[in-house]
């Protein structure tokens, strides 16, 4: 097998992590033929997106089994893109009365940029702080158990408070995005991201181009369940062709210019 496309070594790092628990940079870029800087960025994508923890020489399986990498880590990933994609979706938002925010990096960024009178239903603990600086917005907090490593609350208590409202627009993100669809870290995660959706006229998924064709364990939504797919211009051809399902796709580029 050839290893000269990312996915496939990613995917043969994440086999090797699983069975072997560990994996180091020179062999593995031996075994598979390329450099050892091409595994390196691999291990740090993987990392980024929770699969994997990069130690010296190498990486090994997240301490505790796959889980999703913490809120700081994932903010770092891609940032001048993903403040491109939450401008252009806060300007998408415009006229919602009601929008829901998912806990992701790139979707806590709208929250500062929403027309004033705009009410916000969340369980993000960084849309929870940047929404109370704003006397402009209206909060509606979802409860639950705080997760640190997503800064968001989780569990009964959030499903309960998502059940009992109505809104206009959600905004999802996703580990991950393929051609079986949406994709996040952990069954909890997938549990409010599959409640959020399920109280919301219109789902918007808003996730940077790094995501496009990436790996994570548990599906949460299909590409048919969302109405709006945001994401990066820069995306190649391989990764445009997983998103058939998608009913409207908008590719943002870092100078705001739309092209779809």
């Amino acid at each position: 097998m050839r290893y000269t496309e990312a996915p496939a070594r990613r995917a043969e790092l994440l086999r090797r992590l699983s069975s072997e628990g560990y994996v180091s940079s020179a062999a593995v870029a031996e075994e598979l033929g390329v450099s050892e800087m091409t595994i390196r960025r691999d291990l740090r994508q993987l990392h980024v997106e929770g699969h994997a923890r990069r130690v010296a020489g190498g990486a090994s399986l997240p301490t505790g089994g796959v889980r999703g990498a913490s809120f700081e880590q994932r903010d770092l990933s891609a940032a001048r893109e993903k403040a491109a994609l939450a401008e252009f979706c806060a300007e998408r938002l415009a006229g919602a009365r009601t929008v829901a925010l998912d806990a992701g990096t790139t979707v806590a960024g709208v929250a500062a940029l929403l027309d004033s009178g705009t009410t916000v239903v969340t369980h993000s603990a960084p849309v929870i702080a940047t929404c109370t600086e704003r006397e402009d917005l209206s909060l509606i907090a979802l409860g639950g158990t705080y997760l640190p490593e997503t800064r968001a609350f989780t569990g009964q208590a959030t499903r309960d408070g998502l059940a009992r409202v109505s809104v206009d627009v959600a905004v999802l993100s996703a580990t991950a995005v393929d051609a079986t669809g949406l994709l996040c870290a952990n069954d909890v995660d997938a549990e409010i991201k599959q409640a959020m959706r399920a109280s919301a006229r219109t789902a918007i998924l808003l996730v940077d181009s790094s995501k496009i064709g990436a790996r994570a364990p548990i599906r949460f939504g299909s590409l048919e369940s969302i109405d709006v797919l945001i994401t990066g211009a820069g995306l190649r051809d391989d990764q445009r062709q997983l998103l058939g399902g998608v009913g409207e796709i908008v590719y943002v580029d870092l100078a705001d210019e739309v092209a779809r």
